[in-house]
């Protein structure tokens, strides 16, 4: 649904008179992009990362574990992540947007290994070249959760947990250390839980339109469960009447 808002009747004739078109400005609402995002983010780092942990697994996991997080985890994230740029939600936007190429590569690469075409390496976590993905994601990742405790601690929590448990699984591939690959994804498996917690706190405000699941946001009000929620943040400056974030 767009919203569009006409200048007064006096602007629009003074315009008309001096051979301009009068500007408008056009609402676009859209839910909160970050819902699908995190729980696509949730639901793959969950089932690969409880795979790194050891949890569960065989040698014919990858042919199973692919197409989960290549779509659930890259295409739903990448997806949200260009909503969120329609929100005009930076973090949003950075966060989904390179997790969701992530595990769009990570799932290609897991199926080229399952179908033979790339060789995997042996034991399976000898890999610098993973080591180097996971070292980037890790640098990327911290960079964006500065920027996102300024929204909330609950999205800090996610990105701070996601940096830590892409740290070990680069020092992991890197040095051929299992005892990290394993401390990693059960860090991973944290940072799947708190993400579910922040969409389902988002699901229920959205539904509400009360706080219900608090968010660790700044603003008053906005972490008072059965309060109603915040508006998100408005810059007249910029853009009048144009709301930005999720």
């Amino acid at each position: 649904m767009s919203v569009t808002s006409a200048p007064p009747e006096a602007d629009v004739t003074r315009w008309a008179n001096d051979g301009f078109a009068p500007p408008r400005v056009t609402l676009s609402p859209v839910a909160a992009p970050s819902i699908l995002g995190l729980y696509g983010f949730a639901g793959a780092t969950f089932m690969v990362a409880a795979n790194l942990a050891g949890w569960y697994g065989s040698p014919t996991s990858p042919l199973t574990l692919w197409p989960f997080a290549a779509m659930v985890g890259g295409l739903a994230q990448l997806l949200a992540g260009m909503w969120a740029y329609k929100a005009r939600d930076g973090v949003a936007t950075a966060a989904h947007g390179i997790w969701g190429t992530f595990w769009l590569a990570y799932g290609i690469l897991w199926l080229l290994e399952a179908t033979g075409v790339a060789k995997a390496p042996t034991p399976w976590y000898d890999s610098s070249s993973l080591a180097y993905w996971f070292f980037a994601l890790a640098i990327i990742t911290g960079g964006i959760m500065f920027g996102a405790l300024f929204e909330s601690i609950g999205t800090a929590t996610v990105l701070l947990l996601l940096t830590v448990g892409s740290a070990f699984l680069a020092i992991g591939f890197g040095f051929a250390t299992h005892t990290w690959i394993t401390a990693g994804g059960w860090v991973l498996v944290a940072s799947a839980g708190v993400a579910w917690y922040v969409a389902t706190a988002l699901v229920l405000a959205g539904a509400s339109s009360r706080t219900i699941l608090p968010l660790g946001e700044w603003r008053r009000q906005a972490n008072k469960p059965g309060a109603h929620t915040v508006g998100a943040i408005e810059l007249p400056w910029a853009e009048p009447g144009i709301r930005h974030g999720q």
